[in-house]
């Protein structure tokens, strides 16, 4: 779960302002490259603004196997004066709450860094222990590399919260939590508070991002989970997305978009993924279909919903088998490549732009399309037919 600083404290972590930055952005929206062994390059430009610039590749191995990856950038706007051609994503202008990025190499990061490069201002809740350990690496730059924007400025954060997203009011709070050493230090951090916080300092939102999940027994097997294993994991990982949906909807502007991040043992069966984990992220699924309706109806707000495939980041890792289910992913998924971050950042992007205002209730796959498959052809079963594989 992630949460962010202390209200009062303002974020000066950038040597290079989104504001600044904004007048010289590229003039084209998405940056695509690839690389391949001999070097050879073929730009391609077209009214979709694909650019050339800042090329942007990585090798990913995976046993003897060598897999490329290619990565399409968001970018904002140039300006007024200079119009992008075609459909650009442009949030200029949007503030933008992302509850659970308390490291640099997560989905939540790479969703803050794709909607700032449209032009989004960036807000974050970090969960509170993780908190000072965020700060510190931000003040000390050690995340400067990763907050490299396609226009080469760094991400500005504007504020960091602290947030606990498990605790819906300061009422909520265990009286051993209040007084954990974990906590000292640090205030009005239950998602109510956080909202009110948000509205005291910049009186609205027009993005909300979810990307919180746990699970405490998520190595267990379902029948060996316990009850309080399985509603805590529903705590955490779904029903602090209708909290969160709750009380910053009425701070969210008309219009407005928010996001979560679901994955696909909602629906299908991953051994390994237990604890009541897939159970949960079946529930925001749900959710996401019924708060999409109460939502819109109520406050304009369209909420959706992204399945992403296996990420190699910290909190993955705390499941034990993430190597494979990526190698599985890159054995049987349609598109043959390591899913990046970023990817799942640029969908965030879309679906928080104007270019999507008619979604809304939807579970959007960002997984390489390995959600389509019926079975794995990587099976011994599958090896005298002619299926394609990367060399």
């Amino acid at each position: 779960m992630g949460t962010v600083a202390r209200p009062s404290s303002y974020m000066a972590t950038i040597s290079h302002s989104i504001s600044a930055s904004r007048k010289t952005l590229f003039p084209n929206t998405a940056n695509l490259s690839l690389e391949h062994k001999e070097a050879s390059w073929m730009w391609l430009k077209s009214s979709s603004n694909i650019s050339s610039r800042q090329p942007f590749f990585q090798v990913f191995k995976s046993g003897s196997r060598k897999f490329e990856k290619a990565v399409v950038r968001a970018a904002s706007a140039a300006n007024d004066e200079n119009p992008l051609p075609g459909l650009p994503i442009d949030l200029r202008g949007k503030r933008a709450f992302i509850a659970g990025v308390a490291d640099d190499n997560g989905y939540g990061w790479a969703i803050a860094k794709s909607l700032a490069a449209a032009g989004a201002e960036i807000l974050v809740g970090t969960w509170v222990p993780a908190l000072n350990i965020f700060e510190s690496s931000l003040r000390r730059g050690k995340f400067d590399e990763s907050r490299i924007l396609p226009d080469g400025s760094l991400m500005e954060i504007t504020k960091v919260y602290p947030l606990d997203a498990v605790y819906d009011c300061p009422e909520d709070v265990p009286e051993d939590v209040k007084t954990n050493k974990r906590y000292t230090g640090s205030s009005n951090w239950t998602v109510k508070e956080v909202a009110e916080s948000v509205k005291k300092d910049f009186g609205s939102i027009d993005i909300l991002v979810h990307s919180l999940a746990n699970g405490p027994e998520v190595s267990k097997p379902l029948l060996e989970t316990s009850r309080n294993g399985y509603l805590a994991a529903l705590s955490a990982s779904s029903y602090s997305f209708v909290s969160l949906l709750k009380h910053f909807a009425p701070i969210m502007n008309p219009g407005g978009a928010s996001i979560s991040l679901t994955y696909i043992a909602s629906e299908r069966i991953i051994p390994g993924y237990g604890g009541g984990m897939s159970s949960a992220k079946a529930a925001l699924e749900s959710d996401t279909r019924v708060l999409a309706f109460e939502a819109g109806r109520k406050h304009k707000i369209r909420v959706n919903t992204i399945s992403a495939g296996p990420l190699r980041s910290r909190a993955a890792k705390a499941i034990g088998f993430i190597d494979m289910m990526i190698d599985y992913s890159l054995a049987n998924a349609p598109l043959q490549k390591e899913l990046s971050a970023e990817e799942v950042g640029n969908a965030a992007a879309f679906l928080a732009s104007p270019l999507s205002s008619a979604i809304t209730g939807a579970v959007v796959y960002v997984d390489n399309g390995l959600n389509a498959m019926g079975v794995g052809v990587d099976s011994p079963i599958f090896e005298n037919l002619d299926i394609p594989k990367d060399k």
